[in-house]
């Protein structure tokens, strides 16, 4: 069995350690916490394991936040995985800083990485792991504070908030999604 996990985020150095990145940030952990590199292919950096007797496949879409789905539906075609064994892990302003929030389906939210997977996968049916990254910022300033880079507190508490993400991720892979929302999404 394959499972896609897609880490949405901006390449370039400048959005390394923006809240916008948090997916990237989730999956370089996961590559050095299984020894493995990602590697440029197709519309993103991609690398894989194996997680009990599964193959898993790690995508860090280079096509940019707003054209994400070019590269997720992409790799699923490519890897013929079914759309149900999708996690697109995301930042979420909608939810308070380090909430983690583990979704079948459902809206974009005006998000724009969401919505172009949505526009390019054929609906909301995908599962989502929400990272919050809260909503401390004026009216107006939502694109200024998603591609800034988290405060020196929120960047002590980053290293547990991951581990936790990592746990959906490879949860996710055993279990499924209902089963990982029951397990994970209540603590």
């Amino acid at each position: 069995m394959k499972y896609l996990i897609a880490g949405l985020g901006n390449i370039g150095q400048e959005y390394e350690l923006t809240r916008h990145n948090i997916g990237f940030l989730v999956l370089d952990q996961i590559a050095d916490e299984k020894g493995i590199s990602f590697e440029v292919d197709r519309f993103a950096e991609k690398t894989e394991f194996k997680f009990k007797g599964k193959q898993i496949h790690l995508i860090k879409p280079t096509t940019y936040m707003n054209l994400s789905g070019k590269a997720i539906n992409y790799w699923l075609q490519a890897l013929k995985i079914p759309k149900e064994n999708l996690l697109v892990i995301v930042d979420d302003i909608a939810l308070p800083f380090g909430k983690l929030r583990l979704r079948a389906k459902g809206s974009s939210a005006g998000h724009n990485g969401l919505k172009n997977i949505q526009d390019l996968t054929g609906g909301d049916n995908y599962s989502r792991l929400k990272f919050g990254i809260g909503d401390d910022f004026n009216k107006g300033k939502q694109v200024d504070f998603v591609l800034s880079n988290f405060s020196k507190k929120e960047m002590e508490e980053l290293p547990f908030l991951i581990d936790k993400a990592k746990e959906y991720v490879y949860t996710f892979c055993s279990l499924g999604v209902t089963r990982t929302m029951n397990l994970l999404n209540v603590k």
